[in-house]
């Protein structure tokens, strides 16, 4: 079966196949600890994969985050830039406040006295229906949640999550003018990965480090624990016992 259209668990064979691919690429360039699905420190995300370098001679200790994306939309979806989406959220605003503004002054009964002063009263402005208006809340909704759900690529920079970060694709999705700005860039072909643009490296504190190192520890028992079939309640079960 195409391993694009198969999935295992909600997960394509395509993606599961680009994490294998980058789980092995950073061990092979010296990435001794790597999990999978690895809960990042200092951030609500998650990583495809996640790996630590130890100190070698030539280069110091050093993490990175592997993000796989099969698909055009899924990539983009998280490469919208915060600082562009807040601009267009303003605009939004302020349209909805000169609407509001105006809608005041022709539906006065649109105002619910919920206040002890009448310049604070809400208004029920969706009671009338107006198409503006409410093509005004959803533009304003759907901003929202690109602001707080489509900001991945950007936000794990911001919070300096890691020193590297890597975007690893199928060949076909490649386009340079689309990869995040900081991110290193690996192109999966013929099952194998290249490194075709080069990430730039984020200062993190030893402290973070630290803590990266146990998140990728604790993945990894969990992913022991299932392959060896020892569940939580076992473990809960024995404390309690003891």
């Amino acid at each position: 079966m195409d391993r694009r259209l198969a999935s295992r668990d909600g997960e394509t064979e395509t993606h599961s196949h680009l994490k294998r691919l980058a789980l092995f690429w950073a061990q092979t360039q010296g990435y001794s600890a790597c999990a999978l699905e690895v809960t990042l420190p200092r951030c609500r995300y998650r990583a495809d994969v996640a790996a630590y370098r130890p100190t070698r001679k030539q280069s110091v200790a050093a993490t990175a985050i592997f993000e796989c994306k099969q698909a055009l939309l899924d990539l983009r979806r998280d490469t919208r830039c915060t600082a562009t989406t807040l601009r267009h959220l303003e605009k939004v605003h302020q349209r909805r406040e000169t609407l509001e503004k105006n809608l005041r002054v022709h539906y006065p009964t649109l105002r619910i006295a919920d206040s002890l002063f009448a310049e604070f009263d809400s208004h029920n402005f969706e009671a009338i229906e107006h198409r503006g208006y409410k093509q005004v809340l959803r533009q304003i909704r759907a901003l929202q949640n690109r602001l707080f759900d489509g900001t991945k690529f950007e936000t794990l920079i911001r919070y300096r999550c890691a020193n590297l970060f890597f975007l690893v694709l199928p060949n076909e999705l490649f386009r340079e003018p689309e990869i995040p700005i900081g991110w290193g860039a690996l192109i999966e072909a013929n099952g194998e990965l290249t490194l075709v643009r080069k990430p730039v490296w984020h200062e993190t504190s030893e402290q973070t480090q630290i803590q990266f190192l146990q998140r990728i520890a604790a993945a990894g028992t969990r992913a022991l624990n299932r392959t060896l079939e020892i569940t939580f309640e076992q473990i809960a079960s024995a404390r309690r016992r003891s």
